[in-house]
């Protein structure tokens, strides 16, 4: 019988250093062990995409422990304080932490995908967010977007390429969707938002648009200039949903901005966000630029009776008015700028589909009052502005926005899984980085 080995502290950092190996071995590729309906799964591509990331990742540790290893048992190794080498072993336990939170954090998306119903849901809504990222023109690939449903109030995007815990950067657009959103036109407001980050930061709206208010700032005595270009990443994604599903977009963020009434006119000129009760008359203004009607009037008057101004203190209120005064022009400066990535054309331009006027999407609900099969047929965000606007005039009950979403999402989910070349932008932005613009077109769409 062999007699036990002198407890030693290399001996016990060998021993954990290999803990760390064994069950960084134990982790395989989604690949072999999520399962789902087709209908619901990612597509190949993207998957690719996350399992190779992940792969890699977990290689750059090994490499790291590997070396680390052979450091331990090497002369210099041995000889080196224990204080030394439990120091470099502590750094690569830290590692090894966040590149298993990596892991958890596709496993999360992904397992979502195998549940009944929801699967085929999410996998809708990434067409939903494929169709809101696209824009008049070829100013860039669609990068892979994979949407998932988590608690909270509010939905959230990590971008592609934004750093992830392990060191390197996120393969695709993960965007949460808060569960209470599910399932009705709000929906799309706060989706179509946070894609409108991932756009925005595709061309680098914020940044252009921040260096064409800066003479406005200059001569603001007020500093309401100021605080706009503060928000300014918020205030292009509330354009963007605005453009994308009309009022639908403004009558979500009225959901998520329902809030006691000391929060709905806090300033917080630290904070990223507008302050709520002036994001909605935003997000109302835009609406009322880019598709003119009396509705948007109507909203605004609704808005402000929720809310009213009285009893607020005197100098919270003159900070408010001069918000509002400001809006018209502030708006007009947004939609009609013309940033370097877009060669030239203007914001609304490109942001901006046909067929998203209001009597328009009136005229669509009619026709799929008649034939609802119609809804799953047109593309998403036509669909979400259409319901939203029915909803809005009191022509469609919850139940049955509910129901026909349902219906629509699978119908969405289905076409992407039988689309042969639905995996192109993804494989081509495999290849070249999303972020990098392409060559500004004329005319077009993706």
């Amino acid at each position: 019988m062999q007699s036990p080995m002198a407890f030693s502290p290399h001996l016990f950092v060998d021993q954990e250093v290999r803990s760390l190996l064994v069950r960084l071995r134990m982790i395989k590729p989604f690949a072999l062990r999520e399962s789902m309906v087709p209908a619901a799964a990612l597509r190949p591509a993207i998957l690719r995409q996350i399992d190779s990331f992940l792969a890699e990742s977990r290689n750059r540790l090994q490499r790291m422990i590997g070396e680390y290893l052979q450091w331990l048992h090497s002369f210099d190794g041995q000889a080196a304080a224990p204080e030394s080498a439990f120091r470099q072993f502590v750094t690569l336990r830290m590692l090894f932490n966040r590149v298993v939170y990596e892991q958890d954090i596709f496993a999360d998306v992904l397992t979502q995908r195998s549940s009944h119903v929801i699967g085929v849901h999410l996998a809708g809504l990434d067409a939903l967010a494929r169709d809101a990222l696209r824009i008049n023109g070829d100013f860039y690939l669609l990068p892979g977007m994979v949407c998932y449903l988590d608690r909270g109030h509010g939905a959230a995007i990590r971008r592609v390429s934004t750093p992830m815990p392990g060191g390197g950067v996120s393969p695709v657009a993960l965007i949460k969707i808060p569960r209470e959103r599910m399932i009705s036109s709000g929906v799309a407001s706060s989706l179509v938002h946070e894609v409108g980050h991932q756009g925005a930061a595709l061309l680098h709206l914020a940044e252009s648009a921040r260096s064409s208010i800066i003479e406005m700032r200059q001569a603001d005595p007020t500093g309401v200039w100021e605080y706009w270009s503060s928000c300014l990443g918020e205030i292009l994604s509330d354009l963007w949903a605005v453009a994308k599903v009309g009022i639908t977009a403004s009558i979500g963020l009225i959901g998520v901005v329902t809030l006691p009434r000391s929060l709905v006119f806090r300033i917080n000129p630290a904070g990223p966000h507008p302050v709520p009760w002036i994001r909605v008359l935003l997000s109302i203004h835009f609406g009322r630029v880019l598709f003119p009607h009396p509705q948007w009037d109507r909203l605004e008057r609704e808005w402000l009776s929720y809310y009213p101004t009285t009893g607020l203190p005197g100098k919270v209120v003159d900070d408010l008015h001069n918000m509002v005064d400001s809006i018209p022009e502030f708006t007009e400066l947004l939609i009609h700028h013309r940033p370097t990535s877009l060669g030239g054309r203007m914001i609304r331009e490109v942001l901006v589909s046909t067929g998203m006027q209001p009597e328009e999407l009136m005229s669509h609900f009619r026709r799929w009052q008649e034939d609802r099969s119609q809804l799953g047929q047109v593309r998403p965000c036509i669909a979400f502005a259409v319901l939203g606007q029915a909803r809005y005039h009191g022509l469609l009950r919850p139940e049955t926005e509910s129901s026909l979403l349902g219906q629509a999402l699978s119908a969405w989910a289905l076409q992407h899984f039988q689309d042969p070349i639905a995996d192109c932008d993804a494989v081509q932005s495999a290849i070249r980085p999303p972020h990098q613009p392409l060559k500004p077109t004329a005319t077009g769409r993706r």
